[in-house]
């Protein structure tokens, strides 16, 4: 038996549709027919070679939901219970060590030095072979913490729970945010809508989102932002005027940066009120240098600056369950659907902006 893949063998070049042959699975491993793969920004960074975490050759895709086709030996979900043939699951796409001084000393499996990703740093040249999810099958090895998805749901709305969901999430889990604040997201892309829906869900009292994209700003606006700013239509200095005039002069007590371009934590920290958070999720790769006043921006005003990496099996939980209460909504964030074979033109409208979310339906 063979499982088609989407095969990435040379930077900049089109995907190759390959057939690999599905080994014999070892005990504790799953195998899993791919429902929906979900297309990520950071896909487009790898495919341009831009991420050095990318082996070649490889199978794209961290972001994938399926149905149990086989399993060798005893499974139970994160939760408990048996996993067992025809259960649709989502897993976390992140696989760590639990022995380095990450794991076991700071106790953040999201910062372990051994982490293994999905369709980001195992190689289709490494058994089993069936590492990514741009294929019709994928292997789930017997570390992967793997969830049950018993809700009746379009599997596509999910896909994106294990990465941009998890993340924002992750950055949450961090700040400890209080029902009242009120919280600046820079960025309507994937990251940005989650962030605006956590931040609804944990009791925000102003949502704001800064970005370039009406039609993106828009659905912010139905995910709960309670203000948009088009950052094409203002200046910076207008955008900190309606900030401030929101907030009677003090600044925001949270900013998200969700955008991973230069420039906008410049103007992020400047929103902050005294003693603020500013949390950075939106940086995959180097993207320049920042230019902030440490005395005036950040020492005598008090401010916390986290980055957040990643996220943990948690974190994907918190995500999926914020998905499945809110299905309709999430299901406007898929925006291009392609079988398969066309993973190319996914990764092309993902790189163009064209896409807020493309997902592959093998």
């Amino acid at each position: 038996m063979k499982s088609r893949a989407m095969v990435l063998t040379g930077f900049k070049k089109p995907l190759e549709v390959s057939e690999i042959e599905i080994p014999l699975l070892e005990e504790g491993q799953v195998l899993v027919k791919i429902n929906a793969a979900g297309v990520c920004g950071s896909d487009v960074h790898m495919w341009k070679g831009e991420d050095p975490r990318t082996p070649l050759p490889i199978i794209l895709g961290h972001e994938g939901i399926g149905t149990i086709a086989d399993i060798k030996g005893k499974r139970e979900c994160v939760g408990g219970g048996s996993l067992k043939i025809g259960d649709l699951v989502l897993w976390n796409r992140g696989i760590t060590c639990g022995r380095c001084f990450a794991c076991k000393v700071l106790n953040d499996p999201s910062l372990c030095q051994n982490r293994k990703v999905y369709g980001i740093n195992r190689s289709c040249n490494i058994a089993p072979y069936l590492n990514g999810c741009y294929e019709e099958y994928v292997i789930l090895t017997a570390d992967t913490d793997i969830f049950k998805v018993k809700e009746k749901v379009d599997p596509a709305i999910l896909v994106s729970a294990s990465c941009s969901g998890a993340t924002i999430a992750h950055a949450f889990d961090i700040v400890k945010s209080s029902v009242g604040d009120t919280v600046l997201i820079q960025g309507p892309g994937p990251l940005g809508v989650y962030a605006v829906a956590f931040a609804r869900s944990l009791g925000a009292s102003e949502i704001i989102v800064i970005g370039g994209s009406t039609g993106r700003l828009e659905l912010c606006k139905e995910f709960g932002a309670t203000v948009t700013l088009n950052r094409k239509e203002t200046t910076a200095e207008e955008r900190k005027e309606q900030v401030m005039n929101l907030t009677h002069g003090r600044g925001v007590d949270l900013v998200i940066e969700a955008v991973g371009s230069k420039g906008v934590v410049e103007e992020g920290i400047k929103l902050l009120r005294t003693g603020g958070t500013y949390l950075s999720t939106g940086y995959a790769q180097a993207a320049g240098v920042e230019q902030v006043d440490f005395y005036l921006d950040i020492v005598r005003k008090n401010v916390k600056i986290q980055g957040v990496w990643v996220s943990d099996t948690r974190h994907t939980y918190q995500a999926m369950h914020l998905v499945l209460n809110n299905k309709e909504l999430f299901s406007k964030m898929i925006t291009h659907r392609f079988p398969l074979e066309q993973a190319n033109e996914a990764l092309a409208v993902m790189d163009s902006r064209d896409a807020l979310k493309a997902v592959l339906l093998p």
